[in-house]
């Protein structure tokens, strides 16, 4: 079963949440994980204004994704960046460009899940994984998110993103804070459930 892990990252938190969920998809027996990043609709110049150039360099050579991975994927795993509390407009676009599938039924049944990060810690790290769940209910996907199991996300003692809709990080207003070993293991533990439940469907 193939299990597909697609982001937008802008800093590379994203990026470094994706690994964690490749990571952890991985320790599921028969799961093949690949990773891959939606096409970039900034200008180089707009990158450089925004301070990312150096940063986006950690995932340049991640393969660009087209909308046919999703068809072939048992299960795909979401990531994005907040932006005013929805997904960032390069993986909007993206979805936006999966009109054909949604005709035929392409996605109907298979898997998906997202997980996301903000600025602060109340930056719409919720609210924009349940406003992308909204697309693949209309795709006819099976929603997974971030069970209770995962017991880090009822932590008090430290500052934490995650939440039962799916892992998340807090990325700091300039970019400054990258994900926390709390939140990685949020990412892992994401990572393995979707593969688990995937497998158990397909099966």
């Amino acid at each position: 079963m193939k299990l597909l892990v697609l982001f937008y990252s802008t800093y590379g938190h994203i990026y470094r949440l994706a690994q964690a969920i490749a990571d952890g998809a991985r320790e599921v027996p028969g799961v093949d994980v690949v990773i891959k990043r939606v096409p970039e609709t900034l200008s180089a110049e707009g990158i450089s204004a925004m301070g990312a150039t150096e940063a986006q360099k950690a995932f340049a050579s991640v393969p660009i994704a087209t909308v046919g991975d999703l068809v072939d994927a048992g299960a795909v795993i979401f990531g994005t960046p907040t932006r005013f509390g929805n997904m960032a407009g390069q993986m909007r676009q993206f979805l936006d460009g999966t009109g054909g599938l949604w005709a035929q039924g392409k996605l109907v049944g298979k898997v998906g899940s997202v997980f996301a990060s903000s600025a602060t810690q109340h930056g719409g790290q919720e609210s924009t994984i349940l406003s992308f769940h909204t697309t693949l209910l209309h795709h006819g996907m099976v929603i997974v998110g971030l069970p209770y199991t995962f017991q880090g996300q009822m932590r008090l003692d430290e500052i934490t993103g995650g939440s039962p809709y799916g892992a998340s990080t807090i990325a700091g207003g300039k970019g400054e804070r990258m994900a926390s070993e709390n939140e990685l293991a949020a990412a892992r533990f994401q990572g393995r459930h979707v593969a688990q439940i995937a497998q158990k469907l397909s099966a």
